[in-house]
């Protein structure tokens, strides 16, 4: 079990260092999820379509490589592997026409299911009083209007950041810090950032928000642990069970 009391702490001794005229500390309003790989078990089925998609391309992109660049926009992602395997840079516009492709055959795929406690701990963080919010790289509108539909108590599209609100993906803190102002212009300490990306992590962590990480993919625990996460579990019903311990640490 993490040292949450210790976690915490660390915390706050940032905040100090960041924020010496503030004084702030952690005391979280608003709580705001990744979609892919943490609300929905859905990064196998991106990691087919990622490596078929940029093949009809000639672009070589290995299931390791759809996990560690998860979380960034879908037509960043294009950009890099292209540049990275072919050494050219292409426009905006044809990348966002290479990741069509990859929407297509990701939505030819069976739905993903929900992670095992996500509802459960949803339900927590809105009986303490706290926002749910998702913010994602995602693109595509209907995973988007599946999250409305799937939580429906918990959700709403002012509460949801995706790669149309944002002018920068992760790992910039942009994405973060937008979900944070659409969560009702909060500062990084009235927020809990749930990722299981390491760009997602990185993003989190570079807005300053306190970030917890789900490995519940096939990343080593470092590759989450290197970009700074302050809490790390192998699965969400694990964060679950110590989401009262958390909740508990509010100022």
């Amino acid at each position: 079990m993490p040292n949450i009391q210790q976690a915490i702490s660390n915390y706050n001794a940032m905040l100090k260092e960041l924020y010496p005229k503030e004084c702030p500390v952690f005391n979280p309003k608003a709580v705001l999820f990744d979609m892919d790989g943490v609300i929905y078990d859905s990064m196998p089925h991106h990691a087919i379509a990622w490596t078929q998609s940029l093949a009809e391309f000639g672009v070589h992109m290995t299931k390791h490589d759809a996990y560690a660049t998860e979380g960034a926009r879908g037509f960043d992602t294009v950009r890099r592997m292209v540049e990275r395997e072919k050494g050219i840079t292409i426009s905006e516009e044809r990348a966002k026409e290479i990741y069509q492709e990859k929407a297509r055959i990701f939505h030819n795929m069976p739905e993903a299911p929900i992670f095992e406690g996500v509802k459960t701990l949803m339900q927590q963080i809105e009986a303490c009083g706290m926002s749910v919010n998702v913010v994602t790289g995602s693109a595509q509108k209907p995973l988007i209007n599946r999250l409305l539909t799937d939580f429906s108590d918990f959700l709403t599209p002012d509460h949801i950041t995706t790669a149309y609100d944002v002018r920068r993906g992760k790992p910039d803190p942009d994405p973060y810090q937008t979900g944070l102002r659409k969560a009702g212009e909060l500062q990084p300490w009235e927020g809990i950032v749930v990722e299981n990306a390491p760009l997602g992590v990185k993003s989190g962590v570079a807005a300053h928000i306190f970030t917890v990480a789900i490995n519940s993919g096939p990343l080593p625990d470092s590759a989450l642990t290197n970009e700074g996460c302050n809490l790390l579990y192998p699965a969400i019903t694990d964060l679950l069970n110590d989401w009262p311990s958390i909740a508990a640490a509010k100022a």
